[in-house]
């Protein structure tokens, strides 16, 4: 027969749980959920394509990628790529700026 936790406490004499505990853990997980959120009253940016609305920011991390990839056909294309170390990380670096710079140009205020 298969103990469930609060079973096998009760059985050793522990006490079966500690509510103070666990409702102090509730108000606080509570609490900040509505603290840490982020959302804004406006909404998040999106525009209509093909009749339906598409976040912004989905389009702003296409361009990023699509930045990393231009970099790494530049940097292969000039030779580069041969003394260039990481290129990983300064491919993923360049996206990022462009991902971030799109966004800023687009809908910085």
């Amino acid at each position: 027969m298969k103990l469930r936790s609060w079973q096998m406490r009760t059985k050793l004499g522990l006490p079966a749980s500690d509510k103070r505990r666990s409702i102090s853990g509730a108000l606080i997980v509570t609490s900040l959920q509505f603290v840490l959120t982020s959302c804004s009253p406006g909404g998040a940016p999106s525009f209509t394509l093909f009749g339906a609305f598409f976040p912004s920011w989905m389009v702003c991390g296409l361009t990023g990628i699509i930045g990393a990839i231009v970099a790494r056909a530049a940097f292969a294309g000039t030779g580069l790529s041969n003394v260039l170390p990481y290129q990983l990380f300064v491919c993923t670096a360049i996206g990022v700026i462009v991902a971030i710079l799109v966004w800023l140009v687009w809908f910085g205020r």
